[in-house]
């Protein structure tokens, strides 16, 4: 994936740097080896190209060739089905409703307790708190195997690296009772796609 320098790409990402939907859009195009134009934009920005092609100023917002795609989810989907290699979701049907079903819980259990949330009902002390247990006790989930759930990387992982790198900007430090989740988180965070994926202020966050 490379920074907005080369305009010639087929894929271009209008990104918030610190946002982290906008994260898991950079993450799944790093991890299929996409070449991305990615344009990093501060969220409501006047930018006059981005407005023409996005009046709603929504990050992230992709583009390739002449379709025009926002929302994280619709953008993934999307990337999954046109680059399918690597597959960020199960073959099978079942699996594939399994793992649903499970990005559906890892949004109402966790991103909804993220400390930034948008629309939360609880102060950010509250949430980090309540985010921290629960990841705590979810520790022999994240022990089982290799990837969430899985031997293999998802898309489960792609939408918890970006969570679980952005704990030490929340104020979180998990208890040694979590072990299991950091080691899982560290074993995400080496991959060269993660490692391709962030933004020069996401680098900033670790241990901040």
């Amino acid at each position: 994936m490379t920074a907005s320098a080369n305009r010639h790409s087929a894929i271009v990402l209008y990104s918030d740097a610190s946002d982290i939907h906008s994260h898991r859009v950079r993450l799944v195009l790093a991890e299929k080896d996409l070449q991305t134009d990615v344009r990093h934009l501060e969220a409501g920005v006047q930018d006059a190209e981005f407005a023409r092609v996005n009046p709603s100023l929504q990050l992230p917002t992709l583009i390739d060739r002449e379709l025009v795609l926002y929302d994280a989810r619709v953008i993934i989907d999307y990337l999954d089905e046109r680059y399918p290699h690597p597959p960020m979701m199960p073959v099978d049907p079942v699996s594939r409703a399994r793992t649903r079903l499970a990005l559906y819980r890892i949004g109402a259990d966790w991103y909804s307790l993220r400390p930034d949330a948008s629309h939360s009902d609880k102060d950010p002390e509250t949430a980090a708190a309540m985010l921290s247990e629960s990841l705590t006790a979810a520790s022999d989930v994240f022990a089982a195997m290799p990837y969430f759930f899985s031997n293999e990387y998802s898309i489960l992982d792609a939408t918890l690296a970006p969570l679980l790198w952005r704990l030490p900007a929340y104020g979180i430090v998990l208890p040694d009772a979590a072990a299991p989740v950091m080691q899982y988180a560290r074993r995400l965070f080496a991959r060269p796609g993660f490692q391709a994926s962030l933004s020069v202020t996401e680098r900033e966050m670790e241990h901040s």
